[in-house]
């Protein structure tokens, strides 16, 4: 009998993993995403402002949030839940999810709390998505979508948002393509758009529904940023429409607009098979939403309307400091859209990589932007700035973002 002599430890990286590094973005982010952010990161000086996401200083959880979580933490007979989460906070956010989304949601089937939207995310994609189908992305879109579907040993077909009469919107003609052509069986992007912004008409989204209808392909639809429209902006969800309900996953979570992405809490609305396979990877991965936290859900999208437009007020203010300070170089491109706390920028007249504009960025002027490469093969050339920040430091902070784009510009000949 012959027998193969196998070292007791290999150092070899899974096969899933070496997907994560995304081969179609080798030219602008090369070996890998990840390991151009890392080689950014490197060069962040001491004190950097990081301008990737929200100031939860600044802009800190509403006090209800603190309170029920301690009052939920005092008791220790909720340290646990089903995997689905605790069976009162899941009537209460169902019956909250069912006024906010415009469809009846059941807290027994359809209805899951995950640890953070990503989990979500990560949930929805395992569920529904097998090795070597293909799968429809905005590009650009939500950063880590694309890297999930490639651990998942998905196929990505990017279908690219273009500027009409200032709003993005998706090529809905490539995204036919991708269904009738291309075979792609599954739809994943997000709502409003990070990290343009936009929020796309009812028009857009019926026309989005119809395809789905018509090829039979499922949705994944992050809506995360929902609540943040600004001048009584339109949203519609497409889980409301007729027909779409079954076909679509919604993601939701107060990690943006309540400011909790420390609490690490995420809503998954579907169908009920869909849930239940939601449930089946939770129990491998964090078994379940963090069981104090979830007692702070029932409050959210409750009754805080005047809160939640004080924010916004705060929000609009800082996004036309941010477009002024922008627009004060001729040569940078602003499409402000009316979601979210971010702007995209395009620089691509600078004809530079945008890892080089970013590490000129952090290292010359101290704030860490989030590149175009991370969001698509095709969004190199932008950045994404949020602006939920501390007015009292923004300022300066645009002063200097302005004078490195300035002098990159000179060295350009712009």
């Amino acid at each position: 009998m012959n027998f193969v002599l196998r070292h007791p430890f290999s150092e070899e990286v899974a096969d899933s993993i070496t997907r994560l590094n995304l081969p179609e973005r080798f030219d602008i982010a090369s070996p890998s995403v990840r390991q151009t952010d890392i080689e950014l990161l490197s060069v962040a000086p001491p004190g950097f402002m990081d301008i990737t996401h929200f100031d939860t200083v600044r802009f800190p959880p509403p006090n209800w949030a603190l309170q029920r979580f301690a009052e939920a933490a005092g008791d220790g007979s909720l340290a646990y839940s089903n995997y689905r989460g605790n069976k009162d906070v899941l009537e209460k956010v169902a019956e909250n999810v069912s006024r906010f989304l415009g469809v009846s949601v059941d807290p027994k089937r359809n209805i899951i709390l995950t640890p953070g939207t990503q989990s979500a995310l990560f949930g929805v994609l395992s569920a529904r998505v097998n090795p070597g189908q293909r799968v429809a992305v905005m590009d650009p879109d939500y950063l880590f979508t694309a890297r999930i579907l490639r651990f998942l040993g998905a196929e990505v077909g990017y279908v690219p948002l273009s500027l009409t009469n200032g709003r993005y919107e998706p090529d809905l003609d490539m995204l036919e393509l991708e269904f009738a052509k291309n075979n792609a069986q599954h739809l994943v992007f997000s709502h409003p758009n990070n990290p343009t912004g936009a929020v796309y008409s009812k028009e857009i989204l019926n026309a989005i529904g119809e395809l789905a209808i018509r090829y039979g392909v499922s949705i994944c639809v992050d809506e995360l940023y929902s609540r943040l429209v600004y001048d009584s902006t339109e949203f519609n969800h497409l889980a409301a429409q007729d027909g779409l309900f079954e076909q679509t996953a919604t993601l939701l979570g107060p990690s943006k607009t309540e400011s909790m992405s420390g609490y690490r809490l995420g809503v998954v609305v579907g169908d009920e098979k869909l849930m239940q396979a939601v449930e089946n990877i939770l129990s491998i991965t964090s078994l379940r939403a963090p069981a104090y936290a979830q007692h702070i859900l029932p409050y959210w999208l409750a009754k805080d309307g005047e809160w939640l437009q004080s924010l916004l007020h705060d929000f609009k203010g800082l996004r036309e400091l941010t477009i002024s300070a922008m627009t004060s170089l001729a040569w940078l491109k602003v499409h402000p859209q009316q979601g979210t706390a971010y702007l995209w920028l395009d620089v691509s007249a600078l004809g530079l990589p945008g890892a080089v504009v970013a590490r000129a960025l952090l290292e010359k002027a101290g704030v860490l932007v989030s590149p175009g490469y991370q969001f698509g093969p095709k969004s190199d050339g932008h950045f994404r700035v949020c602006y939920a920040r501390d007015e009292k430091h923004w300022p300066e902070a645009l002063d200097r973002i302005v004078r490195v784009l300035g002098d990159l510009a000179k060295r350009q000949g712009l």
